[in-house]
């Protein structure tokens, strides 16, 4: 169960931060003012993601050890960097990619003493 309400930080927290970048792209060609921005889907939507994410977040460190609970959060580089390239097609290159090879190992590793 701890596992689970884990993904689902990380999986709110990715929610959010993609929400984010689709809200500031949409501003980008639009010359529009706070009152504007306000109105944005993506950003409300972010902003409820990231909130309940903050929520799931509490109850995971109720239920693990901070030392094993924080760095499995490392998961979020993982999954931007998958959003990064297959959704905004940004070019990731090799090193960027050993780095994601890298949390995968530990966040494996990690997932054994869970």
């Amino acid at each position: 169960m701890s596992l689970l309400l884990l993904l689902l930080a990380c999986g709110l927290t990715c929610l959010g931060q993609v929400a984010q970048k689709f809200a500031v792209e949409s501003w980008r060609d639009q010359p529009c003012g706070a009152l504007q921005k306000l109105r944005s889907g993506w950003l409300w939507l972010a902003l409820f993601s990231l909130g309940l994410g903050l929520l799931v977040w509490l109850l995971v460190l109720q239920r693990m050890e901070v030392g094993v609970a924080y760095p499995m959060l490392s998961l979020n580089f993982v999954f931007i960097t998958l959003i990064a390239r297959f959704v905004f097609h940004e070019p990731i290159d090799r090193r960027h990619w050993l780095g994601v090879a890298l949390v995968i190992g530990g966040v494996l590793l990690l997932s054994r003493h869970a």
